[in-house]
């Protein structure tokens, strides 16, 4: 296994390399292709005859993308309605959203609140709603795209090979170095662990048919290795969290970082950012203070692997360190006004990281070890040439 290139000048020659927000146009794919990407679409959207849909929308949003919610909705003898809000960057529900989302069994939202607000995660654990985050879901045109096609199912299983790199059971630390000189550590606990492999996401299950589920569409990010809510954790919480991350690059910059950026944490906090020049000063100005929101990796192989806007890349083994700041960075709002993440959200990237969960490791050099997964590989012959449908990594 050759590692995939990831110095500076590989990642400015590639075509969607993108860290800040610009029109990307997604050239017409086949009409069969084309076919899986709707396939997925509707799979994913597991509307049922009876339900009430409710979307949460933002001015920026595709109206087709509502339009296909509302059709295939009606199609399936549900009701619809949808709420526009101000942007995507809600991180709690305003007040007179709610008397319309309390009646919905089916959600689908482009607001950062969805997996945060604890309103959002009482309608779903207490009413079981179903819920659908279309962060990466933006243009109706991305049905034409390969990591929209990706067959959901394969796209499951190399989900669940990463989880069974995990321990079976017991305490150990979740580290993540590189040869930057990377060295997080973040301890697990066994009921952190038990309560990981539960959630659904984790499971592989990518479609929205169980009562409480939250699944990501384009079902790409994640699922995260480090999640307070997804190891049943509340953001109070102390986990002991300590070491320095020296990132390729971060979301809000056009390019990767030239001079070394390390963000350093000492019990959960962001204590220091070390490095010279412009990037540094930036997160140095807003960092501090700070919390680890997740810890992701991505998984589909046919995500674009340099595109990291809005939230991170999604190509296998390359990860986000999502950083939730004391206040809001200027410069973000400035060259992001209308950003799909709330300002104080910052996703550092790394594409050449390994990852161990105790002495085993999930990720080496950058390359997604669940890949090689004997399993992974068998479902892929049914869909196709494995060696195309899991190392063809777009750039």
């Amino acid at each position: 296994m050759s590692r995939f290139p990831t110095r500076i000048e590989d990642i400015l020659a590639a075509p969607t390399r993108r860290g800040l927000p610009h029109p990307v146009k997604h050239p017409p794919a086949d009409l069969g292709a084309y076919l899986r990407g709707v396939d997925n679409f509707c799979r994913v959207m597991a509307i049922r005859p009876g339900d009430h849909v409710v979307m949460l929308t933002d001015p920026l949003l595709d109206p087709r993308v509502i339009q296909a919610v509302q059709g295939l909705a009606r199609g399936r003898g549900a009701t619809f309605a949808s709420y526009m809000g101000e942007s995507t960057r809600y991180v709690t529900v305003p007040e007179e959203a709610k008397a319309m989302l309390s009646r919905a069994t089916f959600v689908v939202s482009t607001w950062f609140a969805s997996v945060l607000d604890p309103y959002c995660i009482g309608l779903r654990r207490n009413q079981g709603q179903r819920w659908v985050k279309i962060t990466f879901f933006r243009d109706l045109d991305l049905l034409h795209t390969p990591q929209a096609q990706f067959p959901l199912d394969l796209l499951g299983e190399i989900i669940r090979a990463t989880g069974r790199l995990f321990p079976e059971q017991g305490d150990f630390t979740l580290r993540l170095s590189d040869p930057r000189g990377t060295d997080l550590r973040i301890p697990y606990t066994d009921a952190m662990l038990q309560h990981l492999r539960k959630h659904n996401r984790w499971r592989g299950h990518n479609v929205a048919d169980e009562p409480g589920c939250y699944v990501h569409y384009l079902p790409t990010h994640g699922p995260n290795l480090f999640e307070y809510s997804m190891v049943g954790l509340k953001p109070e919480d102390k986990v002991g969290i300590n070491g320095t991350v020296w990132a390729n690059w971060a979301v809000g910059f056009d390019k990767p970082f030239e001079s070394p950026v390390g963000v350093e944490f000492q019990d959960d906090l962001v204590h220091a950012v070390h490095g010279e020049g412009f990037a540094a000063e930036v997160l140095r100005d807003y960092l501090i203070g700070g919390t680890l929101e997740e810890l992701g990796c991505g998984h589909n192989p046919k995500a674009p692997r340099f595109d990291i806007y809005p939230a991170g890349p999604n190509s296998p083994g390359s990860l986000h360190v999502g950083i939730n700041a004391p206040k809001p960075s200027d410069y973000l709002r400035r060259v992001m006004p209308n950003w799909e993440e709330p300002h104080i959200h910052m996703d550092l990237v790394l594409y050449d990281a390994t990852v161990t969960a105790g002495n085993k490791p999930l990720v080496e050099d950058g390359y997604l070890l669940s890949l090689r997964d004997p399993k992974v590989r068998a479902l892929a012959e049914t869909y196709g040439d494995p060696v195309d449908l899991l190392e063809a990594w777009p750039v």
